[in-house]
């Protein structure tokens, strides 16, 4: 918007029907505080694959009332042009318990009710599975989770599922975001008549059975285990999991789980930890206090909107938290060996991961004869491309992103946190009754497969302009592509680097896709490269992935390095992560933060 700051704000307070956002408004430009509105008015929230998500307060870049009343109409819109019949086949609509989020999903609502677009409203708190599993199971047109997932407390979000019950991919993104465009003036005001319209359907409770029916079918057959021989403690992160965490404990032939008492039941507040996330440094410590009083060998942990699962084990007194990747194996081997015992061709076996997850289970599906297929980072690509492989005719039981998100089975092509908890209960109940554990058995695999260890963090930078010079100055600092026109690095950390991938659109490159050198992955609009480098004198060799975070001020990377003697991989990443700072980044000159 290059608009005058006043003409920005006198379009908010014109529209605006939140008397309580729009006054906030007022008082800022009563008093003079441009700054601040500058902040909040100059740039539009942008909806994107991962629909909306920001802080709440008022404000074109911020999330509220107007905002999420004006996505409402533009997505309703572009879904009944696009979508067949969507009127009758209708709109699911869920919510979790932040700030906000009841009113948002019941504006979400009356914006289709507005339309004559019959909506499924859930009524009370869910977790997010929940909605992609109706918008399958109703055969909607698409769904919306109000819901920030593991932000901070201060943010909420607007997340979007398309008919196929997976979250958008382009080119809808863009198609929903130019219908928002079109469609700013409110229709509705308020949901004060959503309940009452007969166009407002309650199936909650339908939906909650058939959810945890689809549950019902994870359970092992195969495994053998007494529902009682492992103590368990579960956190839900002060978020909507508990009650279906608890009830597919049930479903499993569990004993129930001790829940962290602190933690157990929604609070949007998030009282006992900084950041909601279980991947958070210190946000198991209560549960893992929890398990030392109460004698339990596992931390089993949701993240608020119970998408995201995480783990840890007590090792001979010591807490050891599983890694994404970690679990992603771990998954993966379970689901390859419930597939095989059920005599099925292994051929027609295949899993999803995310490009910047491990390649552990690439090894794994060389050596056991399965399809593996890896894709750009989210599950919006993970779910597509599984339900791509089934149209081919493959199975895909299984598949994951290393940010502690996984999807099991068919009925849901997301992550779930739920099934995850479920799952790995089964998995650690069957090796105590083996006589093993998780972390033995998880080094049993490493032996069958290789040694692969993952180290992912983040650098923090608030200046885009500092971003884009970081990534000119990487595409230009070697001679790795040379013979094709590009000057990549060669080395790091005293390693060969063999590869390049470059996805990120207006850069793609690929240099073992001779002789087009084209990505053979989709482009990100973000930055992304992926460098695959390996040593000289030993087998030795490492993936790493740097991109940009599309919500975070952050230049992420994930490195994994593999080879058989677990001590060389373990030191080789240090020293990838030293020139990776200090070379490729010039951390300190550029003043980059770190965790």
């Amino acid at each position: 918007m290059s608009a005058p700051l006043e003409d920005l704000v006198k379009e908010w307070l014109r529209l605006d029907p939140n008397e309580s956002t729009r006054k906030d408004v007022e008082h800022l430009w009563n008093n003079n505080a441009v700054g601040e509105l500058e902040r909040r008015m100059r740039t539009r929230i942008e909806f994107g694959t991962a629909g909306l998500r920001g802080k709440m307060e008022a404000g074109w870049s911020r999330m509220n009332d107007l905002i999420v009343i004006q996505a409402s109409q533009g997505l309703c819109a572009y879904v009944l042009e696009h979508v067949e019949n969507a009127a009758t086949r209708g709109v699911v609509v869920g919510h979790d318990h932040r700030h906000n989020s009841e009113r948002w999903a019941q504006l979400t609502a009356a914006a289709f009710i507005a339309n004559n677009v019959k909506v499924y409203l859930h009524n009370g708190l869910v977790h997010t599975p929940m909605v992609p599993f109706s918008v399958k199971a109703l055969n909607a047109a698409c769904g919306v989770m109000i819901t920030a997932s593991h932000n901070p407390k201060q943010d909420n979000g607007y997340k979007v599922y398309w008919e196929n019950a997976v979250q958008i991919i382009g080119p809808h993104d863009i198609g929903i975001a130019r219908s928002i465009m079109q469609h700013l003036e409110p229709r509705v005001h308020d949901a004060s008549q959503v309940i009452e319209s007969g166009l407002c359907i309650d199936c909650t409770e339908e939906m909650k059975k058939g959810y945890f029916h689809s549950l019902s079918n994870l359970r092992a057959k195969m495994l053998s285990f007494d529902g009682a021989s492992v103590a368990f403690v579960n956190t839900s992160m002060h978020g909507v999991g508990d009650p279906f965490a608890s009830r597919a404990f049930e479903i499993a032939g569990f004993s129930p789980y001790t829940p962290v008492k602190e933690q157990q039941h929604p609070d949007p507040e998030f009282p006992t930890v900084k950041f909601p996330n279980p991947e958070e440094k210190g946000a198991l410590d209560l549960a893992i206090a929890t398990a030392n009083a109460k004698g339990a060998s596992y931390v089993l942990a949701q993240d608020p909107d119970a998408d995201r699962f995480s783990a840890a084990e007590n090792c001979d007194g010591k807490w050891v938290t599983f890694t994404g990747d970690q679990l992603g194996t771990l998954f993966a081997y379970h689901v390859f060996e419930t597939y095989k015992a059920s005599s099925k061709p292994i051929g027609k076996l295949a899993m999803v991961a995310s490009t910047v997850s491990s390649k552990m289970i690439e090894a794994m599906a060389q050596i056991e004869g399965f399809r593996f297929v890896d894709c750009l980072t989210g599950f919006k690509f993970i779910g597509n491309t599984a339900l791509d492989l089934v149209q081919a005719g493959y199975e895909v039981p299984f598949g994951y992103e290393e940010a502690i998100g996984y999807m099991f089975g068919s009925e849901i092509r997301d992550k779930d946190g739920v099934a995850a908890t479920m799952v790995f209960a089964q998995l650690a109940a069957s090796l105590r009754a083996r006589g093993t554990t998780v972390s033995a058995h998880l080094q049993e695999l490493y032996r069958r497969y290789g040694y692969f260890e993952t180290s992912n963090s983040y650098f923090i930078c608030t200046d885009p302009l500092v971003i884009e010079n970081i990534f000119r100055k990487i595409r230009s600092s070697g001679d790795m592509g040379s013979s094709q026109g590009r000057s990549y690095p060669s080395s790091i950390g005293g390693l060969q680097i063999r590869s390049v991938v470059d996805l990120t659109e207006g850069h793609g490159y690929d240099s073992t896709n001779a002789p087009t050198y084209q990505p053979q992955l989709p482009l990100s609009l973000g930055h992304m490269i992926q460098f695959r480098a390996s040593s000289d004198s030993d087998d030795s060799r490492i993936v790493l992935t740097i991109r940009t975070s599309g919500t975070e001020p952050k230049i992420k990377y994930y490195l994994e390095g593999s080879g058989s003697n677990r001590q060389a991989v373990h030191s080789l990443l240090g020293g990838v992560v030293d020139d990776l700072a200090e070379d490729w980044m010039n951390a300190a000159e550029n003043g980059l933060g770190r965790p």
